[in-house]
């Protein structure tokens, strides 16, 4: 397999959007609220903070513990709504169980909602005319265009454990002119759908569940799959090692998904910040 250098293609983006910044008549503006003490989380925000700063975005964190009431959250949303040096919010996910996810990021003012979450957001996505593209879903994009991929009559499965998820990316995919299976749990025949599948995108958070064996020749695989191993490291959805020697394309964990949706995240504030 050859590596689809996630971290080289997004360090052309940020350096991209560092020079755009420059051209704007204000700084944009980025508050991440992030609840809980979940470890990965406060490294991801740790990550777009960093990322941010680099390309000249003003970022602001805003910090809760797990005990917060939600309201105290929605009221903190609704302040930085009506700041104009805000133009961008974002709510780290996951968030506590006790807590309405989905009435925390209806409460975002959908023209401030960077990660495109917002119901009205998935509801443009979903008809074609995006006005805001999940930098996750974006970031995956680039990944297979960068395979040298045209996806035109290309057959694509997601492996997700949510239509949440997998829609909208299917959405996106189809109107590129693939055709898109979505593969939910408990993943039946996961072995046969792989097989005849020229792009494969996994987001499952199984660590090394899929095996290389079942790659078509020439396949192009996205691991969206993170896993924190009890013994340390992390690593994919994807066998890597029964997988390199195959033919085709690999985005690698870490060093693949994970560093394009930060540069596309970027790419977001700038778009919402015009």
């Amino acid at each position: 397999m050859q590596i689809i250098d996630g971290k080289a293609l997004a360090k052309q983006i940020r350096e991209k959007v560092k020079e755009e910044v420059k051209t704007l008549d204000q700084i944009p503006g980025l508050a991440v609220i992030l609840v809980g003490a979940d470890p990965a989380s406060h490294l991801y925000v740790a990550k777009k903070e960093k990322a941010c700063v680099e390309a000249g975005i003003n970022f602001e964190k805003y910090l809760y513990f797990h005990t917060e009431p939600e309201e105290k959250i929605i009221e903190r949303i609704k302040t930085l709504n009506e700041r104009d040096d805000i133009q961008t919010i974002l709510v780290q996910l996951p968030l506590p169980l006790h807590m309405d996810r989905e009435k925390i990021i209806q409460t975002i003012k959908p023209e401030k909602d960077i990660d495109g979450f917002h119901p009205e957001n998935i509801e443009f996505l979903l008809a074609g005319k995006a006005r805001i593209v999940p930098p996750i879903y974006s970031g995956i994009i680039t990944l297979i265009e960068a395979a040298d991929s045209k996806l035109k009559d290309k057959k694509c499965l997601i492996v997700a454990n949510t239509e949440t998820f997998a829609n909208p990316l299917k959405i996106m995919l189809e109107n590129r002119g693939a055709g898109c299976e979505i593969l939910l749990r408990p993943f039946d025949k996961i072995d046969d759908k792989v097989k005849k599948a020229d792009i494969v995108i996994s987001a499952i958070g199984r660590p090394e569940f899929i095996q290389g064996e079942w790659f078509k020749d020439g396949a192009i695989v996205i691991d969206a799959g993170t896993n924190q191993l009890e013994e340390g490291g992390v690593v994919g959805d994807v066998d890597f090692e029964s997988t390199k020697e195959k033919n085709g394309f690999i985005t690698p964990v870490p060093g693949g998904v994970g560093p394009m949706t930060i540069a596309m995240l970027l790419e977001n504030v700038v778009q919402l910040s015009k």
